[in-house]
């Protein structure tokens, strides 16, 4: 794996999956949810079917907390991801079945799977790595790309089983008379979560070694690092907690602005912006993809970079990068706010270039801050509570989600002044964070310490 571990291979593989059955289910959640019900859809209202979607992406992040207790104090990492890949499975295929309470079971066990699964991988990737070894956050950002890869490929796919009216003609020329693909789509995510967790199971036990076997309160079986594990945490600990919760704010306020990209700017996509390329139409779905598709492009570039300048100590600080993070997602909304002065509610469309630029923004932002926010948890959790924080990290996630389903809940269908104040005012809310981020970074130094 580019000169990492070779356990690294197993981890991105497996996030590749899961990633795939998530933003599957991402990509089109909000259309399916506001598709009326003689397209096959729900008929939800465009502010229902956003809280839900908040509610949704804020509890999948929140279940990280109880599921990374889970893992540190009874199952092991490598027993919750095992656990959770499957219980996500039972929810893609609840969610094939068309009806309220088959939907509402579906998300409910998405989001009790993610929990158990989505910090345990995670917190797995940093321990292949010695405590101070300089390839740890390009290791991370590898894994980054595995995440984006599966992201990538997953709208793609489901949307075009979703809202392809291509697929719907062949499946009716196969004799499948269907109204709409929304409920194969879904089955599409549960058959990639399948795969994950086969290649989990089977890469894992040649590769991982004794990696995340056993939970981690239990795993020492040397007298000293157990003593260790029982030891109270110190002042350093503790100003490092202080840091966690400081970036903790923060990351919250990116998030909330970063996950429009399924609520607000999918909404834009279909209402407001040509799906057309070159003479090609493609589903508003297909939107979902590019950021990961730049994630892929770039995230080699910033990894070799933030090595390159670690060997010359000109590397940003974590705090550094994070206010880089939120300048470059306020940035993209700045750019969407020309994007609403352009469209109309008289039917005008926008070229994709708009979306497109949007999103370059947005994952110069996302790389800056997602990886290296994994990296700095493994870096500054106690060990005795690594899963835990790394848990409590992903809440910021969740907690980011929910203001951003409150915040796209203000969309309106029709356009024109409405859109330009929402996506102006979350440019506004990002920038000002980086700008008192930045302002913070010179204390925030002194608290990290050797780190």
């Amino acid at each position: 794996m580019f000169g990492h571990p070779k356990g690294l291979r197993t981890l991105f593989f497996t996030e590749f999956w899961e990633r795939f059955s998530f933003y599957g289910i991402r990509a089109i959640l909000v259309l399916y949810m506001t598709a009326g019900t003689e397209f096959g859809g729900l008929g939800f209202s465009t502010t229902k079917a956003a809280t839900i979607y908040g509610w949704y992406l804020m509890l999948v992040y929140l279940t990280a907390l109880p599921g990374g207790i889970l893992a540190d104090k009874v199952m092991g990492q490598r027993r919750a991801v095992m656990l959770g890949g499957a219980i996500i499975a039972a929810g893609n295929f609840a969610l094939v079945i068309h009806s309220i309470s088959s939907f509402y079971v579906g998300l409910a066990l998405v989001i009790i799977g993610t929990g158990f699964l989505k910090p345990n991988v995670s917190t797995m990737v940093g321990g292949l790595y010695e405590e101070n070894d300089p390839r740890r956050d390009g290791g991370f950002t590898i894994f980054y790309m595995g995440i984006n890869l599966g992201a990538f490929i997953a709208p793609l796919a489901v949307g075009w089983i979703a809202q392809s009216s291509g697929f719907l003609s062949w499946m009716s020329a196969l004799g499948f008379d269907l109204v709409a693909g929304w409920n194969l789509a879904f089955a599409l995510a549960g058959v990639g979560m399948i795969f994950g967790l086969i290649q989990f199971k089977i890469s894992g036990d040649a590769l991982l070694g004794d990696i995340g076997k056993a939970p981690s309160a239990k795993a020492s079986t040397d007298e000293t690092e157990a003593n260790a594990e029982r030891t109270p945490l110190t002042g350093e600990d503790r100003k490092h907690l202080a840091v966690i919760g400081v970036l903790f704010f923060f990351a919250m306020l990116f998030w909330s602005a970063f996950e429009q990209a399924g609520s607000s700017l999918n909404l834009f996509a279909r209402d407001f912006t040509r799906n057309t390329i070159f003479g090609f139409d493609f589903p508003s779905s297909w939107f979902q993809s590019v950021g990961a598709l730049l994630i892929i492009l770039l995230a080699p570039g910033f990894s070799w970079l933030w090595i390159k300048l670690a060997s010359v100590n000109r590397e940003p600080t974590g705090p550094t990068k994070f206010a880089l993070g939120l300048l470059g997602v306020g940035l993209g909304f700045v750019v969407l706010v020309f994007a609403t002065m352009v469209s109309g509610p008289d039917g005008v469309r926008v070229s994709p270039l708009w979306l497109a630029s949007c999103f370059l923004f947005h994952t110069m932002g996302e790389l800056c801050l997602s990886p290296v926010g994994l990296s700095l948890m493994t870096k500054l959790a106690p060990k005795q509570i690594g899963s835990f924080v790394m848990g409590l990290w992903f809440t910021s996630t969740a907690f980011g989600n929910g203001l951003g389903g409150w915040v796209a809940g203000h969309y309106d269908t029709a356009g024109g002044s409405s859109l330009t104040t929402l996506f102006g005012g979350v440019a506004v809310y990002t920038l000002a964070a980086a700008v008192l981020l930045a302002l913070l970074i010179r204390p925030i130094r002194k608290m990290l310490g050797a780190v």
